[in-house]
C-alpha cells in the first residue's frame, strides 16, 4: 500500500518537469515570528514608523522569509521523507513582500543525476516566488538538493 504525503523520488523527475506551489499569504504574526526566532531584528522589520523615512512603505517581509515559506510549501509536497540535503542555493531578490502579500513558487527542474554511490540523486531546480495579483517575482533562485531514490528501485 502507498503511502501518501511521501515527495517525489528522484527517479520521478526529470529536466523540463515545472510545476506549481500552493499559495501562502504571508501574515503580520509570520514576519513577526520569523524576526524574533531569527534574531534579524533590524529596524525596517520592528519599527512601523521607519517607512516614513524610507522609499519602502508597508510592513516588508525579509527575503529569507518568503524564501522559506516557499521552501516549506516544497518540503510538504515535493520532498517529504525524500528530500536528504539542500546542498547550494543561489538567489536573486527582485521585489519586496508585504505582510497581506499572497505568494507561490514556480518549479522548472533543470537537473537529474545520479551519485557516486548509493540511491541517490542530484536534483537542481529554477525556483521563481511570485506575488499574486502584482504580476511580480519576488525572488528567483536556484537550488541543488540530494534526494532519495525509489526504494523499490534498488
Amino acid at each position: 500500500m502507498r503511502t501518501v504525503g511521501i515527495g517525489f523520488y528522484w527517479h520521478d523527475l526529470k529536466v523540463g518537469d515545472r510545476f506549481k506551489t500552493l499559495n501562502r499569504t504571508i501574515t503580520e504574526t509570520d514576519i513577526v515570528n520569523f524576526i524574533s526566532v531569527t534574531g534579524m531584528l533590524e529596524t525596517l522589520f520592528t519599527d512601523l514608523t521607519f517607512q516614513d523615512h524610507g522609499v519602502i512603505k508597508g510592513r516588508v517581509a525579509p527575503a529569507a522569509c518568503v524564501y522559506t515559506m516557499i521552501e516549506g510549501l516544497l518540503c510538504q509536497a515535493t520532498m517529504q521523507t525524500t528530500g536528504l540535503a539542500l546542498l547550494e542555493v543561489e538567489k536573486k531578490v527582485l521585489n519586496p513582500v508585504f505582510a497581506g502579500d499572497t505568494i507561490y513558487g514556480e518549479v522548472e527542474i533543470t537537473s537529474v543525476r545520479p551519485t557516486s554511490k548509493g540511491n541517490r540523486g542530484i536534483v537542481t531546480s529554477q525556483n521563481n516566488v511570485m506575488i499574486v495579483g502584482k504580476d511580480k517575482m519576488a525572488i528567483t533562485y536556484r537550488a541543488v538538493r540530494m534526494m532519495a531514490g525509489n526504494p523499490d528501485l534498488s
